[in-house]
């Protein structure tokens, strides 16, 4: 198995900056469902053209809807057959039409 990439510390402080935003753009999108500013539909738009929001894994998404929590996320996710590790990328048409009926 190789080893890492030897980085230089400017682009180790570059690759550090830019997870940051990742993770405080999906923090914030995760606090806009909460308060209902976003919906579910309106993120999988924004999704398709945002690779940091693509990188969102459903599971983390439906638990940030209002009145679900992780029982009523992790049983969605079974009754649509979607893994656990799926990210928003990565469903499928159909999975995505059920989450959009369910959702929407």
């Amino acid at each position: 198995m190789a080893g890492l990439p030897q980085l230089t510390d400017e682009q180790r402080r570059a690759a550090l900056a830019k997870a940051t935003e990742a993770r405080q753009a999906r923090a914030e999108i995760k606090e806009l469902l909460k308060m209902g500013s976003l919906t579910f539909p309106e993120l999988l738009d924004r999704a398709d053209n945002d690779p940091i929001l693509a990188k969102m894994k459903v599971k983390a998404v439906l638990q940030s809807l209002p009145k679900l929590g992780k029982v009523k996320a992790k049983r969605t996710m079974e009754e649509v057959g979607i893994s656990e590790s799926r990210r928003l990328r990565g469903l499928g048409k159909q999975q995505r039409a059920d989450l959009l009926a369910r959702f929407s």
